[in-house]
């Protein structure tokens, strides 16, 4: 009841409602655009991919965007952010007609990678906007609840889109041009996201300081500066700079976990269509379902938890929650039990990731949020490829190896181990951490 209570309260402010309503249009199209990316490159009938393939095509699309992320972060910290929330939208709807036009035309060198890439990083700049815009539309004491409804509510919609997509793809036909006609609808998302953002006032979400902007020659000297002063900023908030790390662990080990179980529902002879349960892109598709299921689960319990038990330790018990499920459930090599496993694994990352965006936004001042959330994202792409770069060496085709699970496994239980320990090691409290944070909206 307290959660629903604070639910509530947050419902009521409008410019929350905005903002959570321009996350959640954009998310969709998100989800939709994913599908068509999976059904074009992963699971095309007339494309055989391989672990290695799969690696390099994360590497193409996310390592580019993480050394230009910091200066997109600068930017964050120096545009209206509304503003930003509005053009990325319309960038993208752009650049979605580029890729569908390129996969219609069965193309899948550089030239559409180049332009899915170009996507992602405009997703990634709008969603560091959406992070750094928060504390501007609910109190600092509301925080992690807005995290918990933002983050999962957002979520959700890439599952819904995610289902819209396959629902096109059951009608447009599996081969390139359906994956086309499944691109196409994602400009339905991203353009009533821009016009939800474009509701808002200008200067709504900030940031407070107004930036006198360099002249063009020096735009890349003043963003290298911009740089320095957020990973020094962050330097001297030593709790953040953990959390961080902690979530790029996180992001690591979930990154193995995700090709392995590509490669499993694209290739695993033991998974086949059984009843309700499916294989190939359906069965991802209930994958994903079955992760939001958890995440969403995570929202409602974890602001009360971190009431209870504090955010950090809320961390570890996620974490080790991971590491049981990779020990446990996994090995089994059943659909079923895989189902159970991404709704816990969703509920564990959800759990983790919102603590860890609330701890950020508490420490970090205003005008280095963009910056650090800019960051943020690099550490997550940066895990995620790393991840990909070490199954391609590790796993084997059909994505099953038990070594790889126990290394998963244990990966968690060492990352929940060490945090654990930083808790112990009398971090120095940041005045953020010295109040009470309440659960969605209650005191805590």
């Amino acid at each position: 009841m307290r959660v629903l209570n604070g639910v509530v309260r947050l419902a009521r402010g409008p410019r929350f409602r905005q903002l959570l309503l321009t996350r959640m249009l954009s998310q969709a199209g998100d989800g939709i655009f994913q599908i068509s990316l999976a059904s074009f490159v992963l699971f095309s009938p007339e494309q055989q991919t391989s672990a290695g393939q799969i690696a390099a095509g994360f590497a193409t699309l996310l390592l580019p965007y993480s050394l230009v992320g910091p200066f997109a972060g600068v930017f964050i910290d120096r545009w209206r952010r509304q503003r930003i929330l509005v053009y990325a939208n319309l960038v993208r709807i752009v650049l979605i007609v580029a890729v569908a036009a390129l996969v219609a035309a069965g193309v899948r060198g550089a030239l559409f990678y180049a332009a899915a890439l170009s996507i992602v990083g405009v997703n990634r700049f709008f969603l560091s906007a959406l992070s750094a815009s928060l504390p501007h539309v609910v109190r600092d004491d509301q925080l992690v609840g807005a995290n918990s409804v933002s983050v999962t509510l957002g979520s959700v919609s890439t599952v819904v889109g995610a289902g819209v997509g396959l629902l096109v793809r059951k009608f447009a036909g599996a081969d390139d041009d359906g994956a086309a006609i499944i691109a196409l609808t994602a400009i339905a998302g991203y353009l009533l996201s821009a016009i939800a953002a474009s509701r808002m006032p200008s200067d709504l979400l900030g940031p407070d300081v107004t930036v006198v902007h360099a002249p063009l020659r020096h735009a890349f000297g003043a963003v290298a500066r911009g740089i320095a002063s957020g990973a020094q900023h962050v330097w001297h908030r030593r709790e953040a700079g953990l959390a961080l790390a902690a979530i790029g662990a996180h992001r690591f080990f979930y990154g193995i976990s995700t090709i392995m179980t590509l490669l499993l529902y694209r290739y695993y002879a033991g998974f086949t269509d059984r009843g309700l349960v499916r294989d190939d892109i359906a069965g991802m598709g209930q994958i994903i379902a079955a992760g939001s299921i958890g995440a969403v689960v995570a929202a409602a319990v974890t602001p009360g938890e971190t009431r209870r038990m504090g955010k950090r330790r809320w961390i570890v018990v996620c974490f080790a929650l991971a590491a049981v499920v990779e020990a446990v459930l996994a090995p089994t090599y059943r659909q079923e039990a895989y189902l159970v496993a991404a709704l816990l694994l969703g509920f564990a990352a959800q759990g983790s990731k919102i603590c860890v965006d609330t701890i950020v936004q508490e420490q970090i001042d205003d005008e280095f949020r963009g910056r650090v959330f800019a960051f943020y994202d690099i550490v997550f792409n940066v895990a995620f490829v790393a991840a990909a770069g070490l199954a391609a060496l590790l796993l084997p085709p059909d994505g099953k190896s038990y070594t790889v699970l126990m290394l998963i496994a244990a990966g968690y239980a060492v990352t929940a181990a060490v945090y654990l320990r930083s808790l112990r090691s009398g971090l120095p409290a940041h005045p953020a951490e010295t109040r009470a944070v309440p659960a969605t909206g209650a005191p805590g």
